[in-house]
């Protein structure tokens, strides 16, 4: 069954946008001398209120998405993979990336 295709290469192109467009940023920051030492990272990550709220809002957002993944047997290992990127690459790269994962998964007949 192919009905799931286009959305498929959405997830990834979103995936690749995903992981382009915060390292472009990240890349920036470490540029300018910023440092994922905590005591620099978590200052900047909290240096005013609008950074405070993306923070939250993302490290709860990726702690959800950890929970629900973990929970997802059906992609074996490959879930503990994604966990790791998430909080080491980016929430916006892995869950769509995730997401056609599970696509195609539910899509193989085989279940695998």
């Amino acid at each position: 069954m192919h009905h799931h295709q286009p959305l498929r290469v959405f997830f990834v192109l979103l995936a690749a946008l995903g992981l382009a467009i915060p390292w472009y940023f990240n890349t920036l920051y470490f540029l300018a001398g910023g440092s994922v030492m905590p005591d620099v990272f978590w200052r900047d990550a909290f240096a005013n209120a609008l950074t405070t709220g993306i923070t939250c809002d993302v490290y709860l957002a990726a702690v959800a998405f950890s929970a629900w993944v973990a929970a997802d047997r059906r992609l074996g290992a490959w879930r503990w993979a994604c966990i790791a990127a998430c909080f080491g690459i980016g929430l916006a790269f892995v869950m769509p990336l995730y997401l056609a994962q599970r696509l195609r998964r539910d899509a193989d007949p085989s279940g695998g």
